[in-house]
């Protein structure tokens, strides 16, 4: 399966082809319909006309679950479509959380990720940390801040062709392993405010949110 949304993650439409058909589950022969990973929620969005209800990774391939009364067989020509205002707000979004988790990092010694969730509205990442996390919201705005305003060059690339592994770079910033959709430049993301949720002993969530 070619992941078009890798290499053009703008790309809203795209013809392509079925692969295979197991009862409402389906393969293609290309897509730019992304499933949830590393955090990031999927896609939504048609596939020859049917909503898909689940995206889910299997090895390399991703099996889209269609209304169980689709038509389609292997080898149907197909129209892929994807709610697009979704998908640039959760890139906007993943790199957002993304700038604030590498700047805590840098600023925060010995603190430690322990989860993360991108969604439509929100993404948030959960820390094991000793205090309030509030504290450093300041100097992680302000840091972000500047990162974003410079609309920097996001640059989306393998690190490894064969097994589909990926990373992100922001030269200067930066170089992250991931596999998720990019980008183009940091001042995509626009403004970000950051709220704290404590989650209980030791741990601590940093909720993010963009305009």
């Amino acid at each position: 399966m070619e992941k078009i949304f890798w290499t053009d993650p703008y790309l809203t439409k795209l013809d392509t082809y079925v692969t295979s058909v197991n009862h409402n589950d389906i393969t293609v022969g290309q897509t730019i319909f992304y499933a949830f990973s590393g955090g990031q929620e999927s896609d939504a969005g048609l596939i020859g006309g049917y909503p898909v209800l689940q995206a889910k990774k299997a090895g390399h391939e991703i099996i889209y679950t269609l209304d169980k009364e689709h038509d389609l067989k292997v080898g149907n020509r197909v129209t892929m479509t994807i709610d697009w205002t979704r998908r640039y707000r959760l890139m906007r979004l993943h790199f957002a959380a993304e700038v604030i988790l590498e700047l805590a990092y840098k600023y925060l010694e010995g603190i430690e990720k322990i989860g993360a969730h991108i969604a439509q509205d929100k993404a948030r990442i959960d820390f094991v940390w000793h205090e309030n996390i509030s504290n450093a919201f300041p100097l992680l705005e302000k840091e972000a801040r500047e990162i974003i305003e410079a609309n920097l060059d996001i640059i989306s690339a393998f690190s490894d062709e064969e097994n589909g592994r990926r990373y992100w770079e922001v030269e200067g910033f930066s170089k992250v392993p991931c596999g998720g959709t990019h980008l183009k430049k940091t001042g995509e993301v626009e403004e970000i405010k950051l709220k704290r949720n404590n989650i209980g002993r030791g741990k601590e969530r940093i909720e993010i949110y963009v305009s």
